[in-house]
């Protein structure tokens, strides 16, 4: 009996599509929402990314390094 799974490719482990979209964030300066897994939020312009978090600026209030298997979510402020 042949394997099953011959033929077949697998899916893609990275499609680097978080870091483009993490990186016309940055660029077009857009302001965001950060919604946790504990249901914080927090509002302010992504300035820098990594594989591990996130550094959000904020105006009045101070910056916040927030790692990303923290976070539930985010969103473009309107």
């Amino acid at each position: 009996m042949g394997d099953i799974n011959k033929g077949k490719s697998r899916p893609v482990e990275q499609t680097f599509e978080e870091v483009k979209y993490l990186k016309s964030l940055i660029e077009q300066g857009t302001r965001i929402t950060v919604k946790l897994k504990s249901n914080e939020e927090f509002s302010g312009v992504i300035e820098y990314y990594d594989s591990k978090f996130i550094r959000l600026t904020r105006v009045g209030a101070p910056n916040l390094f927030i790692f990303k298997q923290e976070i539930k979510y985010l969103y473009e402020a309107a």
